[in-house]
């Protein structure tokens, strides 16, 4: 495991968690490169033999760091920004290898995604589709595009992250994707490559994942029959990790079920994972502020906050909180809810937890790696976190903390007559 106790002190790979916590003061996230590198190649494993690319989904944690250890391994990336793509450029990562998938993607991006030689845009509409088709002709290109469809398959998540229903905005509708394949592969300045689907996040059942990629086969099939003939079939990510009690099913179960959907299809197989490789690499360190016994509740004051770590007020969503020093004797444990210093009463990383710490002690939040950082905001004025990651013995700063100065850098005050 990436974080383990040893000897009471809990780690990260094979190094102390409390002497990061106090080297690089908190709050601070903490990677670990090793179990980004396993997590990754749990899916090329699967995918051995199989023409292929796993583009990691750069929104879930778009450090460098994170992106060059990717690159380096010969992962492609899942760009939903002109921001992303800058990144992983930044980062070593090859626009050749990457998809660039977005709901509302701006003229400037679209240009910009050419110019870098994408792999592919994943259009979202038909205007899109005009859009792009346009833009590739005043550059004299064509532009490689391939389509998200919507295969109205419940991916039984939370509403929030669900994005392969009817009602979603995600995607082109079953009932039109047709159709517009077929205008895309009449126009003059795109080149159809593909298409996919991405129906939610954290998915703990590979049942609708597996049902979602029949779905697309037959719609692919059907292309096929009319003479379009396409590169690569995408069938995004969003598997799900292991936060509390569940019981996600291995990568191996959505892998092997789709290549059995898919069989004996020659296509390059894209799939676009985030939260499967960074989620359960990364912790939060905090420090307690205050421990505030109440009439109805007792209380952690931490100095991480939601605008670390939103997932708790957004979601509802439980993390794992451990202390770096590990308890023997939980008999002298109290009941808590872990809160930070924002002033909104949603300020909570977790509510209800056995705990027995004392003020200017050390807290994990586990799980930490995806959507925590990426999601983070400077709401009350506070900067955001620095950010670490571990290899080995060795731990490094890989983004420093933000001062209160930077926050308001760009601002000025006019002058008025």
């Amino acid at each position: 495991m990436a974080f383990a106790y040893r000897e009471g002190a809990l780690f990260a790979e094979e190094a102390p968690l409390e002497d990061i916590a106090r080297r690089f003061g908190t709050p601070c996230y903490v990677y670990s490169r090793a179990a980004i590198e396993g997590a990754y190649r749990e899916f090329t494993d699967e995918l051995a033999g199989r023409a292929s690319l796993v583009c990691y989904s750069v929104k879930a944690n778009s450090n460098l760091a994170v992106l060059s250890v990717l690159a380096r391994l010969g992962a492609g990336f899942d760009i939903v920004s002109g921001g992303e793509l800058a990144r992983v450029i930044a980062a070593g990562g090859d626009p050749a290898t990457g998809v660039f998938s977005g709901v509302g993607t701006t003229e400037a991006e679209i240009r910009g995604a050419l110019q870098a030689g994408i792999l592919s845009i994943n259009l979202e509409s038909e205007q899109e589709l005009e859009r792009v088709n346009a833009i590739a002709g005043t550059l004299g290109k064509r532009a490689p595009v391939a389509f998200r469809v919507n295969p109205d398959v419940d991916a039984k998540t939370h509403p929030y992250i669900s994005t392969g229903l009817k009602h979603n905005k995600f995607g082109v509708a079953w009932s039109n994707a047709e159709a517009l394949l077929r205008k895309a592969a009449a126009l003059p300045n795109v080149r159809l490559t593909g298409l996919g689907f991405h129906i939610g996040s954290l998915m703990i059942d590979s049942a609708p994942f597996v049902a979602a990629t029949q779905r697309i086969l037959e719609l692919v099939e059907r292309l096929e029959r009319g003479g379009i003939t396409l590169g690569h079939i995408d069938l995004g990510g969003g598997m799900g990790i292991r936060y509390r009690d569940e019981s996600p099913a291995p990568i191996a179960a959505f892998v092997r079920g789709a290549l059995d959907a898919l069989g004996r299809r020659r296509e390059t197989l894209l799939l676009d994972p985030g939260r499967a490789i960074v989620g359960n690499a990364g912790v939060l360190l905090t420090r307690v502020e205050y421990v505030k016994p109440g009439e109805a509740k007792n209380f952690l004051v931490v100095d991480a906050a939601m605008n670390d770590l939103i997932r708790p007020a957004l979601y509802d969503a439980w993390h794992e909180v451990k202390p770096l020093q590990e308890l023997q004797a939980l008999a002298t444990s109290t009941l808590y809810d872990v809160v930070g210093p924002v002033c909104e009463s949603a300020d909570w990383l977790a509510k209800d937890r056995r705990l027995a710490v004392r003020q200017g002690e050390f807290l994990a939040i586990m799980s930490a790696g995806a959507y925590a950082m990426a999601m983070s905001s400077n709401y009350n004025t506070r900067p955001r976190a620095a950010e670490v990651m571990v290899s080995g013995a060795e731990a490094r700063l890989v983004r420093r903390r933000e001062t209160v100065a930077e926050l308001f850098g760009g601002e000025q005050v006019p002058v008025w007559n």
